[in-house]
């Protein structure tokens, strides 16, 4: 079967479109699909005109995703109600198995407060068009929703959405952006203060673990474009997860992460613990040594072990089985090295991604452990609003699921840059240290965006 140009495939779909004039499909997502040959996908995607924008780059490398509008958005600003969001997920996906239709978006850190404007506590969408490249094959997507609009409705939405797509354009290379000024919330005194109290006996002993976090809030001249900066962040760290949403001009949240949250395909899941952090060596001796130190380290090798236990015991009355790899590994990325073990389960036939969802995050590698008290802790002290950052990001469907830990991430404002960093803080961490320890992982995206 011949490939199709992408310009070709876009006619070739709406002459499809334009000829849709009956389905038997009455309800759900209708699905047109065109084998192409794409284009660079992020080249693609900071050429278009419409939002939302979404961008999704698996850790794997082995799929990557471009999407833009939206044919379904389920936005929620006030309190989430799992069970509603797996009902309406389960009006919109009985579809046949040949059929891969997937809702992209994130859950906020912690959904019981309010979070950004635009992202909300949870937000999951069905693009309008979508490009997927899957390892050796590529398709364009549209999507059509026979639920709210009747099939000619939203035929004429997709021929509009088609008509203004855009040819890819070069990116280039990102300009440094000229800083006005920095505020880190919170500051390092109140830092020293929050560490200093996590760490004293009568405090550890009832929460060992919570992971602080830091804002630093850029006042820019000009806010770059995310697209190029995804797009170089992607090249310093190929080995993380990559992803972007953009549900306006005026504000994008994008994410250059080393975390999986988890990978599902049908009954078979994949997880990890990654906590425990150190940088990389200058030589490829010190790289070694510096790691093994990791390896070697009670602190970080506690940190990972709290992480792993709570992981395996939310799984188990999920699972038919679950089993953590033993001994610890090496996760290296440009600047740092974390401690990694994955974790892989069978889950129960009845298990759906919302309860997975709501019991692996957060993790003790971004909130604490326990997460009741840890959770409660962050949000009475950190001092500001995590949002979407160590919330999760990624996709779902009724065949393959895939979410992403927004660790590595900003969020880019008119006028400002949004970055975060955060430490797990447990008996025996240092507070120097552990401000040191932000600023090396700030130490990639800060080296696209300034000059130092």
């Amino acid at each position: 079967m011949s490939v199709l140009s992408l310009s070709k495939a876009v006619s070739s779909l709406s002459d499809r479109l334009s000829q849709l004039f009956d389905h038997s499909q009455q309800s759900g997502i209708l699905q047109l699909v065109e084998d192409v040959s794409l284009p660079p996908l992020m080249s693609w995607l900071a050429a278009q005109n419409q939002f939302p924008k979404i961008y999704w780059q698996g850790r794997d490398r082995r799929e990557e995703v471009a999407a833009i509008g939206s044919c379904l958005d389920l936005s929620f600003i006030e309190a989430v109600d799992d069970s509603k969001l797996q009902q309406i997920y389960q009006q919109y996906c009985q579809q046949p198995h040949s059929v891969d239709v997937r809702f992209y978006g994130g859950v906020a850190f912690d959904r019981t407060l309010p979070s950004w404007p635009e992202f909300g506590r949870a937000r999951f969408l069905v693009p309008r068009v979508e490009l997927r490249r899957q390892e050796d094959s590529a398709q364009l997507l549209v999507n059509l929703n026979l639920n709210e609009q009747s099939l000619a409705q939203q035929v004429q939405q997709a021929l509009a959405v088609l008509a203004q797509l855009c040819p890819a354009q070069p990116l280039l290379p990102p300009q440094k952006t000229e800083v006005l000024s920095r505020v880190d919330v919170p500051d390092f005194s109140r830092w020293s203060q929050l560490v200093t109290e996590v760490t004293s006996p009568a405090f550890n002993c009832h929460t060992p673990k919570v992971v602080l976090s830091r804002q630093s809030k850029l006042h820019v001249t000009q806010t770059p474009d995310p697209w190029t900066v995804l797009a170089c962040w992607q090249g310093r760290n190929p080995t993380s997860f990559q992803f972007g949403f953009q549900f306006s001009p005026e504000h994008s949240f994008i994410s250059c992460t080393p975390e999986r949250l988890y990978r599902r395909r049908q009954d078979q899941l994949v997880t990890e613990a990654l906590a425990g952090t150190t940088v990389r060596g200058l030589t490829a001796d010190e790289d070694e040594k510096l790691a093994q130190q990791l390896l070697d380290d009670h602190k970080n090798s506690h940190e990972n072990q709290f992480v792993g236990t709570h992981i395996v015991s939310e799984l188990t009355p999920l699972s038919v089985q679950v089993n953590a790899d033993e001994p610890l590994k090496i996760f290296k990325l440009n600047h740092i090295q974390h401690l990694h073990r994955v974790i892989k389960a069978q889950l129960r036939h009845d298990v759906s991604d919302f309860q997975l969802l709501q019991s692996l995050h957060p993790t003790p590698a971004v909130g604490g452990f326990p997460k009741k008290a840890a959770l409660q802790y962050i949000a009475a002290n950190e001092g500001y609003n995590r949002g979407w950052y160590a919330g999760t990001c990624g996709f779902l469907s009724s065949q393959l699921s895939e979410f992403a830990v927004a660790i590595r991430s900003a969020l880019l404002e008119p006028g400002c840059i949004n970055l975060f960093a955060g430490a797990g803080i447990l008996t025996g961490s240092d507070p120097s240290l552990e401000w040191q320890e932000l600023e090396n992982k700030l130490a990639t995206i800060m080296s696209i965006l300034v000059d130092f």
